[in-house]
This record gives structure tokens, sequence and C-alpha cells, in this order.
């Protein structure tokens, strides 16, 4: 995988809009916020932009992880929108492929995390420094090359499934920063942001969005 910047010349792929809210997939390879410099300017918000000027952004998808983003259309959406991220209200379940068989077939890893400065934008366990992390996971179906799996992180720390499952010593696949070997020799980060379930601004109905991984 490379560190050059080439964002996928993809159109749109748009879940669900309304009044209030707009949802959208975000595909790997695209940054979710413009990076520092012009050739970092290409990414999800400046193309939802370019449709719907007055989006804002609710949260965010690394560049390499691929799935489902939502979007507020009003200033009382984002508000709303971004509210439940922070009280851990909004439910997110990602899809992984990781390296080797995973054991036990269900579990939890609760370790604090930081940036590690002199490596930026990397993450690490810092227990008396990190903010708190928590990631469950179950196992979908597993070989003695890899295991699929269901993370549900409990926390939004940057890089938080990523660490935690290098931490247990199964790195995701194709992770240009954490993985090494052969476990970082694919086309792409296996890592999909496949289920949101978030209340509506205006309703406050529970909507279900889900984006099948496409790996």
């Amino acid at each position: 995988m490379s560190d050059e910047y080439a964002p996928p010349d993809v159109p749109l792929h748009v879940m669900h809009d309304d009044a209030e809210m707009l949802v959208v997939e975000k595909p790997s390879g695209l940054l979710s916020v413009p990076g520092k410099g012009e050739h970092l300017a290409d990414c999800l918000v400046s193309r939802v932009q370019a449709v719907w000027p007055q989006a804002l952004l609710v949260h965010r998808l690394d560049r390499d992880t691929s799935g489902v983003m939502v979007f507020g259309l009003t200033a009382h959406a984002q508000r709303f929108l971004s509210k439940q991220f922070e009280l851990r209200a909004a439910k997110k379940t990602y899809v992984a492929r990781v390296w080797g068989r995973l054991t036990p077939k269900t579990g939890r890893v609760d370790l604090p995390l930081i940036v590690d400065w002199p490596n930026r934008p990397k993450q690490h366990v810092d227990h008396e420094n990190g903010k708190p992390a928590v990631t469950d996971w179950r196992v979908l179906r597993d070989s003695e090359a890899e295991s699929r799996v269901r993370l549900m992180p409990k926390t939004g720390r940057s890089h938080q499934l990523r660490v935690h499952m290098l931490e247990l010593g199964h790195p995701i696949l194709g992770d240009p920063f954490y993985a090494t070997g052969p476990a970082r020799s694919f086309e792409r980060l296996m890592l999909h942001s496949e289920e949101l379930r978030i209340k509506h601004p205006d309703s406050t109905k529970m909507l279900r969005f889900r984006s099948p991984a496409p790996f």
C-alpha cells in the first residue's frame, strides 16, 4: 500500500438523505476531511459539499477505512448527531479481517490510547496518560491464516480498532501503520464501518444504516 495520496475516483454512494441529515458510504483511500496542503484537498467532505453545500461534519473515518458516515444538513442536526457520538449513544459496528486465528471467539479490549508523538498519526497504549478506549469483538469465521471479526467500539479514539487488534497480536490486514510482513501486503486496509445506528435529529427515531463489507 502506497503512502502517496491517490484518492479513488468514484461517484458518491448516497445511502440516505432528507432535510436534516445525509448518510453516505466512504470509499477506502479517501480522506474524511482535507489534510495539510493542496494535494490533500480532495476528501469526502469536499465531495459531499459540492452537492450539498450546507453539509456539516459529524464524525470521521480513517483515510483507509471504508463505510458508513453521516453528515448534518442543518446546524441543529449537526449538534444533535454529534452529541450522540459524544455520549456514545450512536452505535457503530465494523468488520475487519485480521492476521491469524483470534481466540477466544468473543472478548473485550480495554486499553487506554494516546498519540505516539514522534510517530504521528500513530497511536499507542499508555496506561498512565492514555484516554479510555474499549472495543468488543466477535469472530465471524477463522482459519490458521486469518480471522473475520465484528468489532464494536464503545469509545471513539483515533486508530482505536487498529491498535487494539495489534495489541491482541492480530493486526488488521493491509494496515500501513501497524501491520508488518505478510499481514501488510494487501491492496487495502481490511476495515469497514458496516453499520451505524443513530437517532434522527427531527423525529428522534432510531435509524439503522448498513453497508456490507466489500471484502
